[in-house]
């Protein structure tokens, strides 16, 4: 889905960048990946299609309910039993923490040419490279961990 979602951003970024500006590539795709890190976790405030969202929601639920019954260490299986309605947040935030580079590679796949806003973007110390990307195994950015409704407010602004 973020390889897609990336494909599409890039395909349909200079019509976007032409009516509003100066957002680059980069932080566009950071800002989708913030929001795929909203809905696999289950904090998307998505107030659209009512019945999209739920038919979502119960697909996300089926996926972590079939990653929770692959675990097999009785401690992790403990730590995240059934909570109500079966949604696995807990599993759904670690899963999250621990596959974000993956999805940062999958929606920055093909995406030559950009770089992120932030010039110390990578770590703390340095810019991006030519690609979206940092050099080694560390996403670029941290708006998957603000709150959505906090970055509306910047990128509406």
């Amino acid at each position: 889905a973020a390889k897609h979602e990336g494909e599409y951003l890039r395909i349909n970024h200079p019509q976007y960048q032409e009516k509003y500006g100066d957002s680059q590539i980069c932080t566009v795709l950071a800002r989708s990946f913030a929001d795929i890190g909203d809905i696999i976790r289950g904090k998307d405030l998505y107030i659209g299609n009512k019945k999209e969202k739920l038919d979502l929601e119960k697909n996300l639920k089926k996926i972590f309910a079939k990653i929770y019954e692959k675990l097999t260490d009785p401690r992790a299986k403990d730590h995240y039993k059934d909570e109500p309605d079966n949604n696995f947040f807990k599993l759904r935030e670690d899963w999250w923490n621990a596959n974000r580079y993956d999805v940062w590679k999958a929606i920055t796949c093909g995406s030559a040419g950009g770089t992120y806003f932030r010039q110390t973007a990578c770590a703390g110390t340095s810019p991006t490279q030519t690609d979206c990307r940092c050099i080694g195994a560390t996403v670029p950015t941290y708006f998957d961990y603000v709150p959505q409704y906090l970055r509306w407010f910047e990128e509406w602004a």
